[in-house]
């Protein structure tokens, strides 16, 4: 439960019909071994203490006092585990037959749930036995406890109030409001669905769905336990298809007349995040609710849920190349949208043979043909210096040539030269003002040469570069339109690799990959003893993988140091030890705050995922915020874990 963590399960026992020593006896079992391997949190089927399938027998009394002693004993067992669980079972209140989720931990009966919307078709008759819930809440006595009884309750966790249960009953789900939606905005952050679905063909994919949509809307997380075997096969079967789900994506579920078994770790904190941002999440006036606490130890989990080494990036492929098309195709709009209202005559893009140069390049060419125009309006310009590489310098050209822009080489060297003699600058010392002077030189160079052409200028920059700060202040950071700065450098490669697999001609396709393959530089120091790039970024800055992860987390929830530091060893610690996924975390933070002011004056560029720098838009940040609250937090993290 630390970080907001809790494991959960929604676990479908074998079960007899009218048998309730049975199938209380297989309900403690499932309990026990919930336990034991640390779950906290674990949901039962709709009548699993009776069977759903009891028919008229539910009527009949010895069920119902076999089902509340049944009960009983389950509240015995659970005095000495650490969980919370929910079992269905039916409750006679006040003359009247209600079909309930019991809510139990530590031998306490938090609650009693009543099912509101009660199904009366097919092969459900259920108002023929049970009362839909009543409309107030009241305590009852029940199972040797006065205990709440109503759909308005609310199970808070007194050491993790971020843990907030509320529960409703499988046709609740179904319905055009189902209590569900209340429950998520008076507070709660999961919702347990007791359910007993019979299955038929296609009704997997529709229950996958609904749950899935409903965990979305709700910004919760969300828990489905289906009956399963056992249960009567007079008409129907069920087949115990388990699903936990969160913010509309599946964790964990139980194949259909599989296990009966699905668990995984729910992250709370990031549901909270997600409520906290969105402003149609308006919380309701919950005093109609009773909020029952209980207590569960914390503890530290060992992650199982999946958690990306690429946010960013899908890991399915069709789900890729559909994203990387998208990206093209809104780069491509924006820019010949900027294009159009600005009358350019010319696109002028700075080549380099690099990754982010090419991306922009291929999205000009988009944007020309989205406005019918010839792609000699275009004009991309290499300006070789002190770093350039025969490799980078060939490739731009062949790049330009294979898609049909004008290209031009201006070696910008004399002018660098005649610089660094303006200002007293060495040119045998390699320092910040060697690298920084050559960039504001070519930027310079493109500025102009839009001038001179009636165009505007194309910046290349992408989404990790300017979280890190890695680019020339008034230099590579200005353009009139930056079509690659809601892009980070993960997806960046992904999208031009797309380009280069579906090139219509084997040499784009042979270009692009060997611009992929290439070392990423900004090639502002001279190249080695073999003409090879020296500077290499990631050796400077650290790997973008890493980078783009922790930039993620960080923009997209506003998660602590030590729980992206957590996340990161689940995703990423076959590929990078404790000490190098800290040490470039602490890097992360230290330039991220340092260089705020270089994207407070960030040039127009389109936004194309949840994550985006923009300062007009999703991220507005003093340029002098101090990160004193981050790094005290970083400087309690070890290598150790």
């Amino acid at each position: 439960m630390i970080h907001g963590f809790i494991r959960a399960c929604a676990v479908s026992p074998a079960l007899r019909v009218a048998d309730c020593t049975y199938n209380a006896r297989m309900t403690i079992e499932a309990m026990q071994r919930a336990a034991k391997s640390g779950v906290q949190l674990a949901v039962f089927p709709e009548l699993g203490l009776t069977g759903y399938t009891c028919g008229d027998l539910f009527l009949q009394q010895p069920l119902q006092k076999a089902a509340e002693a049944a009960l009983c004993e389950i509240l015995d067992a659970s005095r000495e585990l650490d969980l919370v669980a929910l079992v269905g079972l039916p409750v006679a209140v006040s003359g009247k037959l209600y079909n309930c989720a019991a809510v139990l931990c530590h031998g306490q009966l938090l609650g009693l749930v009543p099912k509101t919307h009660l199904p009366n078709y097919g092969e459900f008759y259920e108002r023929r036995h049970f009362c839909p819930a009543p409309r107030v809440t009241q305590s009852v006595p029940f199972a040797g406890q006065m205990t709440p009884f109503g759909t308005k309750l609310l199970f808070r966790c007194a050491s993790m109030p971020a843990f907030t249960l509320a529960a409703e009953v499988c046709e609740d789900l179904w319905a055009p409001l189902p209590p569900s939606t209340a429950h998520a905005l008076a507070g709660a952050t999961v919702i347990a669905n007791l359910s007993a679905s019979d299955e038929t063909v296609g009704k997997a994919d529709y229950r996958r769905q609904l749950v899935s949509q409903q965990s979305a809307r709700l910004l919760c997380a969300y828990l489905y336990a289906d009956a399963g075997h056992g249960e009567s096969t007079t008409d129907m079967v069920f087949a115990a298809h388990d699903l936990i789900c969160e913010n509309g994506v599946l964790l964990a579920e139980s194949k259909p007349f599989a296990c009966g078994y699905a668990c995984t770790e729910l992250d709370l904190e990031r549901m909270l995040a997600e409520r906290c941002r969105n402003t149609t999440f308006e919380p309701l006036d919950d005093r109609e609710y009773w909020v029952v606490d209980f207590d569960l130890p914390l503890r530290r989990l060992k992650l199982t849920r999946p958690v990306s080494p690429t946010p960013f990036v899908p890991a399915d492929d069709a789900a890729r190349a559909e994203r990387c098309e998208l990206i093209l195709e809104m780069q491509a709009d924006g820019l010949a949208k900027r294009i159009e209202h600005a009358h350019a005559k010319t696109a002028v893009i700075g080549i380099s043979g690099g990754l982010d140069s090419c991306l922009a390049l291929l999205v000009a060419v988009r944007a020309m043909k989205r406005l019918a125009r010839p792609m000699t309006d275009i004009l991309a310009a290499t300006m070789p210096c002190f770093g350039t590489t025969h490799r980078t310098r060939s490739n731009a050209q062949l790049l330009c040539e294979l898609l049909g822009v004008q290209f031009c080489e201006i070696p910008i060297a004399g002018t660098v030269r005649s610089h660094f003699a303006d200002i007293g600058q060495s040119e045998d010392v390699h320092d910040v003002t060697y690298e920084n002077g050559q960039a504001r030189v070519r930027t310079l160079t493109l500025m102009d040469l839009a001038n001179r052409t009636g165009g505007i200028v194309i910046g290349t920059g992408d989404l990790s570069e300017l979280a890190l700060g890695w680019a020339t202040y008034n230099g590579d950071h200005m353009s009139m339109y930056g079509v690659n700065a809601g892009v980070p450098k993960t997806l960046v490669r992904h999208i031009v690799r797309y380009e280069a697999e579906s090139a219509q001609s084997e040499e784009l396709s042979s270009v692009l990959l060997d611009i992929l393959a290439t070392p990423v530089s900004p090639e502002l120091l001279p190249a080695d003893e073999n003409g090879e790039i020296a500077q290499q970024t990631e050796s400077l800055v650290g790997p973008y993988e890493l980078h783009d992860f922790y930039l993620y987390y960080v923009l997209r929830f506003g998660f602590s140091p030590a729980k992206i530091y957590r996340l990161a060893q689940r995703a990423l610690s076959e590929r990078y030890s404790n000490e190098v996924l800290l040490h470039w975390l602490k890097n992360f933070y230290r330039r991220f705050f340092q260089q705020q002011f270089k994207r407070s004056c960030l040039p127009d560029g389109p936004k194309v995922g949840s994550v985006t720098l923009s300062p007009r838009g999703d991220w507005r940040m003093p340029s002098d915020a101090c990160a004193s609250a981050w790094q005290a937090e970083l400087d309690t993290l070890s290598v150790e874990g």
